[in-house]
């Protein structure tokens, strides 16, 4: 079921047809793009630190291979531009995040020693968080069964400069 508080962009309504004929607003039309996958390095940045290198490095891997796994499909499927860069990237930071949480949790557990006593481990409430905005990021970019039923794939490019057809 569609999301009834957003609206469908105008080229989707145009390819989909309007039945209602309502008047179509125009919405700011993005021009499509080939991501270029980040520099994770400048995201999760060399520490001096051995344990927190080790975690930066594996949070570099996780981060691009996300990044390898989703934009090929959103290339395709929501025809990202350029300005969704920001999007994308920072939902592979938040799976990259999310793997750091959990691997923290297996190592440490749920309740940790700390000077008070025994406490929540700080990583059930980050990646908490960090599933919480994982989530938005997923509907806003059409990644989950029931926010692919909204989008309608683009039709592929043959060639022709004007866009509705």
């Amino acid at each position: 079921m569609a999301d009834r508080y957003r609206p469908k962009p105008a080229v989707q309504r145009m390819r989909e047809g309007n039945p209602s004929n309502r008047p179509i607003k125009e919405g700011v039309v993005i021009p499509r793009a080939v991501l270029m996958e980040p520099d994770w390095s400048a995201v999760f940045k060399p520490s001096k630190s051995a344990s927190v290198e080790v975690e930066n490095v594996r949070c570099r891997e996780i981060a691009s291979e996300e990044w390898r796994r989703i934009v090929p499909i959103l290339e395709v499927s929501a025809g990202i531009g350029e300005v969704d860069h920001a999007t994308v990237k920072d939902l592979c930071v938040c799976v990259a995040r999310i793997d750091q949480c959990e691997r923290d949790l297996s190592e440490r557990g749920l309740m940790v020693t700390a000077e008070r006593g025994t406490v929540k481990n700080g990583a059930a409430t980050i990646a908490g968080q960090y599933r919480s905005q994982l989530a938005r990021y997923i509907r806003e970019l059409g990644l989950s069964p029931s926010a692919r039923t909204a989008i309608t794939a683009p039709q592929p490019y043959d060639g022709d400069d004007d866009i509705w057809d």
